[in-house]
């Protein structure tokens, strides 16, 4: 079953979440501090121009001096003028900043996914994983860069007004400035409200993602099967939850956005009347109330971004843990702390009273003890779910035993980096995955240094040569994806190809040859029967053709090895063998009769 991250999950400390982010910025940090040495300088210019606004009225145009006033309003002019350039500076040094840290961040999660255990990806939805990489790490760039950017401006730029009205008349900066405290209250109460609010929506957007990416995936089997109606009902009502979600979070922003706005403006009103009286009064000048105003309206920008700013902090804050849940997420298959590289190996493989689970307390396989000599063909038979893809999967690591051990030449597998095993292991899935590329890379994904003659010799070995060049740009044909313009059978002898193209001491070929039909097998058999000479190879295979040549075939019954033997020998001894000949094998061999 999948794992949904839910709203409902324990939050991180938000300053712990804000920090790591942070940190994150460090290579970086000559542009940040740039950007933020140069946001004093801009507030800087924020508190003079008020101020040289009040000497243009009080002396320009009160004093009724005409050509003051024009040289005046040209250096405002071009103070307002350096004040852009220095704007758009600071805007390009923190955006590059930023965007670095998006870099960073997306080639960490590419990195840890890879090496995620296969057990991680069995429980995890794509969609969900397709939504972190590119939207929470896009918020985790605002929040580095533009939004506490802008916070940090807001709060300097208060500070440094609430000091000027202070020292230009208290009584009136106090009446101005009354509201504030109660606009930093409703501010933050929004940001935490809308916090959990913005992780479901994002944790239900991954849902969505993961709908579409498994429809579009699944888009034959959909079709086949008559499900697009089924679809787009089961779509529907996920859309509809995400819907009522986003309605939820707009609900919160219509209302506090304008409170937040009341708020702010409340100050102006107080300025105007207030200001106004002192002015009749005498005890004010017409510049200096246009001063309180102008710092006033300077005020109501930054405030007025707290309504998008300390929710977008909230959505990054989101972002930031799933976005760390991944990082921080335990690679159950890794390196041991002293691990060697496994030296070139002849492939004696032994699984000494081996047992696995999937989940905690629920073991699939159960004490399984065999010995496979160098060179020796294993054919692994049982009925699904017997547990016969858990064994070849144990052998490479794509997962680890909870009990037991397995050696190869004498080697514990744990105790040998992962790549030096894997390298010496030649591995076609069940399921024949190719990427969108040509075949030539597709051949040589594991050899990217392999030759032409190298690739069309492995090619020819897995019977796919001739159609290969059928295909109308050869071995540069572009594939579709997950190979979807080729057939099954063509899939799986690509899928061949590139396992042999790695020259591996050991094979495991997981029913390898399912989408084959009688004749292609037997002309892959025979390539095979050369190439895994001096090889150990492990086959889950529903063919008598296999299993004949087979040294040694396991069968498996629940977990359990319930027969072991060559054909000849568990045809005599094992009850369920000859159950499996009689139902799948015999079939099989009298159809190779009728062919001979």
């Amino acid at each position: 079953m999948k794992k949904k991250p839910g709203p409902l999950r324990p939050q991180q400390n938000s300053f712990a979440v804000l920090s790591r982010a942070f940190g994150y910025l460090k290579p970086y940090w000559p542009r940040t501090a740039g950007a933020y040495f140069l946001l004093l300088l801009l507030t800087g210019f924020s508190l003079l121009i008020p101020q040289f606004i009040r000497w243009i009225v009080d002396q320009g145009i009160r004093g009724g001096d005409m050509e003051l006033l024009t040289w005046s309003v040209l250096l405002l002019l071009g103070l307002t003028a350096i004040k852009g350039v220095l704007t758009f500076v600071q805007g390009r040094w923190t955006e590059v900043a930023s965007q670095s840290v998006a870099y960073d961040l997306r080639n960490l999660i590419h990195a840890k996914l890879a090496y995620l255990s296969f057990a991680y990806h069995d429980q995890t939805e794509t969609g969900q994983l397709l939504s972190l990489a590119i939207r929470d790490v896009d918020r985790i760039r605002f929040l580095t860069g533009r939004a506490v950017l802008r916070l940090a401006e807001g709060v300097t730029l208060l500070l440094g007004t609430v000091a000027v009205l202070l020292w230009m008349n208290p009584q009136l900066a106090l009446l101005a400035t009354a509201m504030m405290p109660v606009l930093a209250w409703r501010a933050f109460a929004y940001g935490r409200i809308y916090r959990p609010v913005s992780r479901a929506i994002q944790d239900q957007l991954g849902v969505l993602t993961g709908r579409i990416e498994q429809n579009l995936r699944g888009a034959r089997v959909v079709k086949a099967f008559a499900q697009e109606d089924a679809e787009t009902i089961r779509f529907d009502k996920q859309n509809d939850h995400w819907f009522d979600l986003t309605a939820q979070g707009a609900r919160l922003e219509a209302v506090n956005v304008p409170l937040l706005d009341l708020i702010a403006n409340v100050s102006t009103v107080v300025i105007i009347w207030y200001g106004g009286t002192l002015v009749i009064e005498g005890s004010l000048t017409w510049g200096e109330l246009v001063a309180f105003t102008t710092y006033i309206a300077q005020l109501v920008t930054p405030v007025r971004r707290l309504g998008t700013i300390i929710p977008a902090l909230m959505q990054a804050v989101a972002s930031g843990e799933r976005v760390f849940e991944i990082l921080d997420a335990n690679i159950d298959v890794k390196d041991a702390p002293d691990a060697q590289p496994l030296p070139p190996v002849q492939g004696h493989v032994r699984f000494e009273h081996v047992s696995f689970g999937y989940r905690d307390g629920h073991h699939v396989l159960e004490d399984i003890d065999f010995e496979a000599k160098a060179g020796q063909i294993v054919a692994l038979l049982g009925s699904t779910g017997s547990g016969k893809s858990s064994v070849t999967s144990l052998i490479p690591r794509f997962y680890d035993p909870t009990e037991g051990r397995i050696t190869i030449d004498g080697h514990d597998i744990r105790d040998v980096t992962v790549h030096s095993l894997r390298s010496q292991i030649g591995i076609v899935l069940q399921e024949s995955i190719l990427f969108i590329a040509s075949i030539r890379e597709n051949i040589a994904y594991g050899r990217s240094d392999a030759g032409e003659d190298e690739i069309v010799a492995a090619a020819k070995a897995a019977q796919a040569h001739e159609f290969i060049m059928d295909m109308p740009n050869g071995y540069d044909t572009r594939v579709g994806e997950s190979g979807s313009t080729l057939s099954g059978g063509q899939k799986q002898r690509m899928a061949i190809a590139r396992a042999l193209l790695v020259d591996p001491r050991i094979l495991i070929l997981d029913d390898a040859t399912a989408s084959v039909d009688t004749h292609t097998e037997g002309l892959i058999q025979q390539a095979l029967e050369r190439l895994m000479h001096g090889r150990t190879s492990f086959i889950i295979a529903q063919r008598l053709s296999t299993v004949r040549k087979a040294d040694l075939i396991l069968v498996l019954e629940d977990g359990r090895i319930a027969a072991a033997g060559t054909h000849a020998e568990l045809l005599r001894s094992s009850a369920l063998y000859a159950e499996i000949y009689r139902r799948q094998l015999r079939q099989d061999e009298v159809e190779m009769n009728k062919e001979q």
